[in-house]
């Protein structure tokens, strides 16, 4: 039978595992639950230590589960770089994926905690959760107020160094098989998962290794107090080597496919973060009528489109109005090719530029769920730096936020500013996902309901196969506008999953694009 090694997540130890090590024992298996060092001078290296120690002390002949929960992935991983004969599986409970060079702390949802290590005077370790704020760590859907409470009692400090040094791996791990087990009441499922492997950066594609299996459980973030039977079920499930594969194509990564639609090259200004696509010289926007409105897709987007030359839209050199492009994420700070070089967007801002408006793309650093006041102001500063460019004309912009950047949308829509002619969102997620424990800043709905001002037109583009989690996000948002009367154009792409431009395109696919660049460009072309 199977031998377990189970490590838990921040401020918890080995007592949280007691239901699960009685299944597990039960079903003939050995369990050995693992305390973590909590002094205050511990690190991550010395949380690793603890693990190998573990491993190392069980009968060589037996090979463990490794399973880390949360933070715990981190000395998991480090213990199994260490020992990887020793290792016949790592089980990733409700836990990233962390790389080398990876700190804990990147993951950590809590803003609070990221505003005490930014304090001055070397703050001392993390204080554990009040019951009340267990939530800002994960979702506790299945958590009784007992639960909470115990989770309380049993907490010990985190010490910080072991949120804050770097996981060392040398990848004498990296053929390990692995299992993923998702809470999906946090937000996450295979079904997200998979549409990240087929549509995201190209490193995710080890997801897709058949070594992979994935699990759910319908529970919150802690499945030993909420679910402990399901739970030692799934592990020894996991540990057979179970668990669903991903389906994703055998074929590269659809995160460098060519875009859907026939865009041009056009001259490329890169100022900071933010990239300019210009239109050519002596085109502009021309009428509705000019520029196609309502063709259906395949019609005249060949050979650079363009709208006619007319003057409503700029003179031979501009100034031209403007469409910033926002790419999804959170993404890896080293993607190759970045965002702003990739195919997608590259290829938005072209067939915007095509159309006579200047099509931008802005590189923010949106690398984690905490990153979202960064990227909030690396997109503002894209922003000004794009109305101050002598060719744009800075009272018609238009922003189109992608995907995870959604959340994004609340500045702007809280307090929209006179020169934002629309805001464009296409499979948005809408409000933060369980768990995430996001600034309540970055909340649209909210933000949509407490406007001051008129709010610009929103350009929605749902997809019909998008992810349960998600489109409860923009159903949300929907109630909202319909309560608050905000002027909302829907493009609906039935057949489509979330980010359907980098799957095969189809008529449906291309004309949902069609619509929604000429929906924007319309509202850039309006006159006060």
């Amino acid at each position: 039978m199977s031998v377990f090694i189970l490590v838990s997540g921040p401020f918890t130890d080995g007592r949280i595992w007691s239901e699960v090590v009685g299944r597990l024992r039960e079903s003939g298996a050995q369990a050995h639950p693992v305390s973590l060092t909590t002094q205050p001078e511990a690190d991550l290296e010395t949380h690793v230590e603890d693990v190998v120690r573990l491993i190392d002390s069980l009968d060589p002949t037996e090979e463990v589960v490794l399973v880390g929960h949360d933070y715990a992935i981190h000395p998991v991983l480090g213990a199994a770089d260490r020992r990887p004969e020793r290792v016949a599986r790592v089980v990733h409970l409700d836990a990233g994926m962390p790389q080398d060079g990876d700190t804990a702390l990147a993951l950590v949802p809590d803003p609070s905690v990221h505003e005490l290590l930014r304090a001055d005077g070397g703050p001392g370790p993390v204080p554990p959760p009040e019951p009340a704020r267990w939530q800002r760590w994960g979702s506790t859907e299945g958590l009784s107020a007992r639960h909470l409470e115990l989770l309380s009692r049993l907490a010990a400090p985190q010490p910080v160094r072991t949120l804050t040094q770097p996981l060392r791996l040398t990848g004498a791990a990296a053929a390990v098989p692995t299992s993923g087990i998702l809470c999906t009441a946090g937000g996450t499922t295979v079904e997200l998962v998979e549409a990240l492997v087929r549509t995201g950066p190209p490193h995710l594609r080890k997801l897709a290794d058949p070594r992979v299996g994935f699990f759910e459980l319908a529970t919150g973030h802690w499945p030993m107090l909420s679910c402990p039977d399901e739970l030692a079920g799934v592990l020894l499930r996991a540990a057979a080597d179970e668990g669903r594969r991903l389906t994703v194509p055998e074929e590269e990564s659809s995160y460098g496919r060519p875009f859907l639609l026939d865009a041009p090259e056009r001259p490329r200004v890169r100022n900071g973060r933010v990239d300019l696509h210009l239109p050519e010289t002596g085109t502009g926007m021309g009428t509705e009528a000019e520029t196609g409105q309502g063709e259906r897709a395949g019609e005249g987007e060949g050979a650079g489109e363009r709208g006619g030359a007319g003057e409503r839209g700029g003179g031979a050199r501009g100034p031209w109005p403007a469409v910033l492009f926002v790419h999804g994420g959170p993404v890896p700070a080293d993607l190759v090719p970045a965002p702003r070089d990739s195919p997608f967007y590259l290829g938005y801002a072209r067939y915007t530029a095509s159309l006579g408006a200047v099509g931008a793309v802005v590189e923010h650093r949106l690398h984690g769920i905490t990153d979202y006041a960064r990227a909030a102001d690396d997109v503002a500063e894209a922003v000004e730096l794009l109305r101050a460019d002598p060719r744009v004309d800075a009272g018609r912009i238009a922003l189109w936020i992608f995907s995870g950047a959604g959340l994004l949308a609340a500045d702007w829509l809280a307090a929209p500013p006179p020169w934002l002619r629309c805001l464009a969102l296409t499979y948005p997620i809408l409000a933060p996902l369980p768990g995430w424990g996001v600034d309540p800043r970055f909340g649209p709905v909210g933000a949509l309901r407490a406007a001051a001002g008129a709010l610009p037109p929103v350009v929605l583009t749902r997809a019909g196969l998008e992810t349960p989690q998600i489109a409860a996000t923009v159903r949300e948002f929907m109630t909202a506008a319909t309560e608050t009367k905000a002027p909302v154009e829907i493009i609906d792409v039935p057949h489509g999953r979330h980010g359907f431009e980098s799957d095969e395109p189809t008529d449906e696919s291309r004309e949902a694009v069609v619509r929604a660049v000429r929906a924007v460009l319309a509202q850039l072309e309006r006159r006060e």
